[in-house]
């Protein structure tokens, strides 16, 4: 990267730090950047004035997808409106402890193992991740009532991906 690429960067790093931005992600060719933030609450500013900041630099100003029409005064209108509270909160999660490939069932056909409404118990099976060829049982690590389903039958599966909400 060049020095000048590198104040840019700096630059929009804190701008997002002041507007309290979560993420940013950025890809252009071969420069790809993908800035997260941590942050204790939700952001308390719009993200409006992004579009000033980074149009010092051409390269880094966001360009519509294909299939849609999203501009950057549409995204910062929309920034606010994705800022209720989050209906997650107080929810376990149960994540993923390997990567693989997400059965919501032991074979095709077969009911699922847990279903939203279901109570589980600590230790119960909840699901099946596919990893290698092996498959392997995931067992729940709280008891409470399943309430969502945070990942769909035949879904490849991340470490640490959360995979059911459970109210204890």
């Amino acid at each position: 990267m060049k020095q000048e690429d590198i104040e840019d960067l700096k630059q929009l790093v804190e701008f997002l730090k002041e507007n309290q931005v979560a993420e940013f992600d950025l890809d252009r060719g071969e420069t790809k950047i993908r800035l997260k933030f941590a942050q204790a609450q939700a952001p308390a500013a719009p993200i409006a004035g992004i579009t000033h900041v980074l149009a010092g630099n051409p390269a880094l100003m966001p360009q519509p997808v294909a299939g849609t029409a999203l501009a950057a005064p549409q995204l910062a209108a929309a920034a606010p409106a994705a800022a209720p509270a989050d209906p997650d909160a107080g929810l376990h999660m149960i994540k993923s402890p390997i990567v693989g490939t997400f059965y919501a069932s032991p074979s095709p056909g077969s009911p699922a193992f847990v279903s939203p409404g279901d109570h589980v118990g600590k230790g119960q099976v909840v699901c099946i991740i596919e990893a290698m060829k092996l498959m392997n049982e995931i067992e729940a690590d709280a008891a409470g009532e399943i309430v969502k389903c945070l990942v769909t039958n035949g879904q490849p599966i991340e470490f640490g991906q959360p995979l059911f909400a459970v109210r204890t």
